[in-house]
């Protein structure tokens, strides 16, 4: 029997309704799935961001620890373990996607899932070239908290990479929190909005951080189906 805590109760409760829990064979071929899926087009889009990142860390061409953090079912921690000389870890304090993830990538030799917060005692005592947050920093109330935390954790030439997750302007936070507290509250589960924030580019400025794609940009104003999220990357050096 799996024993959840309330977050993870409410979560899973959510996701369920939603439509986001996946079977075994699923979560396998994740990011790729029917397009007869309710959330296709989303996946096209976290595929898209996937393609990018590993990418982006292939080019280094040497050896890499990772760690994702909010790693869910274990789908982009089982991605970026394709990166050669990689090492990936996954952690979060969902067990019953963390089960799922731990049996269906369990012959990947190269990857590891861990129950367990960022800031707490049970996280890898070990130093990463590479923290991701995909789809996750929104579950974080304070940015100033996670971030130096998750530097800590990093190598001397260490990265953070923040994707799939919306920041907005100051000016749009109070209108986007209650749209949250409303779907939430429509979706019958009215408690999520205690564990889930709206966060805005103005945290970081001060944090040695770079934006590797702005959905804003010029550059991608007639862009159709873009990627609606920024990806930024917070550097543990000059």
């Amino acid at each position: 029997m799996i024993v959840t805590n309330n977050f993870e109760e409410q979560y899973l409760g959510l996701r369920l309704k939603e439509q986001r829990l996946y079977t075994d064979e699923e979560v396998r071929s994740l990011p790729e799935i029917d397009i007869s899926h309710p959330h296709y087009t989303e996946w096209q889009i976290r595929k898209s961001s996937c393609n990018k990142l590993v990418e982006y860390l292939s080019a280094k061409k040497r050896e890499l620890n990772i760690l994702e953090v909010c790693c869910g079912n274990g789908w982009l921690c089982s991605q970026l373990s394709k990166i050669e000389n990689s090492k990936v870890k996954g952690i979060d304090i969902n067990k019953t996607e963390l089960l799922q993830a731990k049996r269906v990538f369990a012959d990947i030799e190269n990857l590891d899932f861990f129950y367990s917060e960022i800031v707490t005692k049970n996280t890898p005592h070990e130093k990463f070239d590479a923290i991701v947050f995909a789809a996750s920093i929104q579950y974080f109330s304070s940015l100033d908290v996670i971030l130096p935390f998750a530097l800590e954790l990093l190598k001397s030439l260490g990265e953070i990479h923040i994707l799939d997750t919306n920041f907005y302007k100051p000016s749009e936070i109070l209108a986007a929190r209650e749209r949250s507290t409303a779907y939430f509250q429509f979706a019958g589960f009215p408690e999520m909005k205690k564990h889930y924030f709206h966060h805005c580019m103005d945290e970081l400025k001060n944090y040695n951080h770079k934006i590797l794609y702005n959905p804003a940009a010029f550059v991608h104003f007639f862009t159709k189906n873009k990627n609606p999220f920024p990806w930024i990357s917070i550097y543990n050096h000059a």
